[in-house]
């Protein structure tokens, strides 16, 4: 049964489900066909949004809301719900939930709603993340990560981390750390120097080998350093060139007065 942009899925029968894979009738929203898919072993249900069969993908990402409903107590249903980019490589969403409480009588019923990207808030859409040499990166980050890994490939080759979420968090950590060191010399202070050997160190222990930005980062230390005796001799020299300018204009006024043309009565 379809409600605008809610449809729902009475599962009959539910208990006699087990390792059998079943799904709704397709329900058209917006200008895609959609429809559920439930798989359910002996403990838990797994339950997929898709667009069915020879659908065009939407031209944007969706809110996708399921709500696995509690007939006897609705507080106690079970909402699950994503901001998701559907296309060829993703084309379902879906979750893992335990469901013995929510059959009442045999049924399983189950609430679909699609909203829109139009009506979620931009803030709270996260985008769509690309994979480049096994990490999870954002497609504003591509273009670095694959420069990175182009020019040292060897940079990750050592880390043991496996969880997806620990290796994003490693390359992000990456790229930062450069953001900080690519920065005009003038804004980087030697605390930023500091953090970024503590930065470097974290690295190595997780397995990267960034013996490359630590050979840059060694240059960027001759570099502060060269600016810093420039500077101070540039501080001098100003010191020296207003003295300078003072007696110059002592002189000046010196010269100016000897060169003063006298008169008759100077003379006389």
């Amino acid at each position: 049964m379809q409600v605008g942009k809610k449809f729902s899925w009475v599962i009959k029968d539910f208990p006699s489900l087990q390792c059998k894979i079943c799904h709704s009738a397709p329900v058209l929203i917006g200008d895609c066909k959609w429809r559920l898919l439930a798989e359910c072993d002996l403990v838990v249900l797994h339950l997929y949004m898709c667009i069915t069969d020879s659908q065009p993908f939407p031209s944007e990402a969706v809110k996708v809301r399921l709500t696995i409903v509690n007939q006897l107590s609705e507080y106690r249903s079970i909402l699950k719900e994503s901001d998701h980019g559907f296309d060829e490589k993703s084309p379902t969403w879906g979750c893992a939930i335990d469901s013995k409480k929510m059959v009442v009588n045999g049924d399983l019923k189950i609430v679909a709603e699609v909203i829109s990207v139009s009506n979620v808030s931009e803030e709270s859409i996260p985008l769509r993340k690309l994979v480049v040499n096994g990490f999870h990166v954002l497609p504003s980050q591509v273009q670095s990560v694959r420069l990175i890994f182009k020019r040292h490939p060897e940079t990750a080759v050592e880390s043991r981390a496996k969880n997806q979420h620990l290796r994003t968090s490693y390359i992000n950590f990456l790229l930062s750390l450069i953001e900080t060191l690519y920065q005009p010399l003038q804004e980087l202070s030697s605390e930023d120097l500091v953090e970024a050997d503590i930065a470097l160190t974290y690295l190595k222990d997780v397995g990267f080998k960034v013996d490359w930005l630590e050979n840059n980062l060694d240059l960027l230390k001759a570099r502060k350093e060269k600016e810093r005796a420039c500077e101070a001799r540039v501080q001098e020299m100003e010191v020296q060139l207003h003295d300078l300018k003072y007696k110059f204009e002592i002189e000046k006024a010196e010269l100016s007065a000897t060169r003063a043309p006298l008169s008759f009565d100077d003379f006389v």
